[in-house]
């Protein structure tokens, strides 16, 4: 997958999306009225308000984050010091999550308020490379826009979800029945844009992965330090993950799909030492197949499938 079939997808699903929803509110616009798309824009607009606003604070609280000083992590601090620098964007905030599991994740509103964490159990579990991996996979996030893109492009369902039941409930009389229409209508944008959401999220951990490649040059480093994250979450009690599971759309990997991905990379371990390097990267990459019903479950993950992450490594 080249660069630039990654940003003609990208292009494209962004003006399906977009299409989707301008169509909706062009059927309420004709069959009930105008102030009802005024009704729908001001409730986008402020749904992106308060993800814009209340967006880092909630991912803090709900990570349990602890911002650290250079003195107190200055391995950390050095890796995304020069990561940075490299990605020549402004040095973000340096956070540790107390989440039990093994994991990195990037949020903040723009670049220049950027916030990367990991969790004290990536720490122990990964080697210093393959820390750095991640860390070059989180600062590729905060580069891309990630947050930004995300939170505008989510906003859609929300969109249709509210017209679905706007126009089912709260519509009474002679326009009733186009009211109906137009819920289904909703209902059904409702769970085509929810799945276009999803796969620009995969396209965005694509990137990611390719910023790290970049930012490294070791990309077999990342995939290294995914397996490792998902080996170590495979073994975590499930009630465990399950508190961390809301959080897992901003993580390097699904935490959900911990057993999956350990399962379909474990032949990748040919030395089974709990590591890849770059040897095994690249015969795990030549053999390994993506099968019907792992394609059919990444449609509704937030991460691609992770034997296709590693084949897209293995070519960077």
């Amino acid at each position: 997958m080249s660069t630039i079939w990654l940003k003609l997808r990208m292009a494209l699903v962004l003006g399906l999306l977009f299409g989707l929803i301008y169509a909706l509110l062009v059927l309420v616009m004709v069959l009930v009225g105008f102030g009802t798309p005024i009704l729908f824009a001001l409730f986008a607009v402020a749904i992106i308000l308060i993800q814009y606003v209340s967006g880092p604070k909630a991912v803090e609280w709900s990570a349990r984050v602890r911002y650290v000083e250079p003195h107190e992590e200055p391995e950390l601090h050095a890796m995304v010091d020069e990561l940075a620098m490299k990605a020549k964007i402004p040095k973000p905030k340096v956070g540790i999550s107390d989440m039990p599991i093994a994991n990195a994740f990037a949020f903040g509103r723009s670049k220049k308020s950027g916030r990367v964490c990991v969790t004290r159990r990536l720490m122990q579990r990964l080697d210093r490379d393959e820390l750095k991996a991640v860390l070059a996979h989180e600062l590729s996030h905060i580069k891309h826009r990630d947050m930004a893109v995300v939170t505008m492009v989510s906003v859609i369902p929300m969109i249709a979800y509210f017209a679905f039941w706007s126009m089912l409930w709260g519509r009474r009389g002679r326009s009733s029945g186009n009211a109906v229409a137009i819920a289904l209508v909703a209902l059904v944008v409702y769970f085509i844009s929810n799945l276009l959401v999803l796969y620009v999220s995969r396209i965005r951990e694509y990137y990611a992965d390719q910023g790290a490649a970049e930012l490294t040059g070791q990309p077999h480093y990342l995939a290294s330090a995914l397996y490792r994250i998902s080996y170590d979450t495979a073994v975590i009690d499930r009630r465990q993950i399950k508190g961390s599971e809301g959080m897992k759309a901003f993580f390097a990997s699904d935490i959900s799909r911990a057993s999956k991905d350990v399962t379909e990379l474990r032949d990748a371990d040919v030395n089974q030492d709990g590591h890849l390097d770059r040897d095994e990267v690249q015969l795990f990459a030549q053999r390994a197949n993506v099968k019907g019903t792992a394609r059919m479950l990444e449609l509704m993950s937030t991460h691609p499938n992770m034997v296709k992450r590693v084949q897209r490594l293995s070519k960077l």
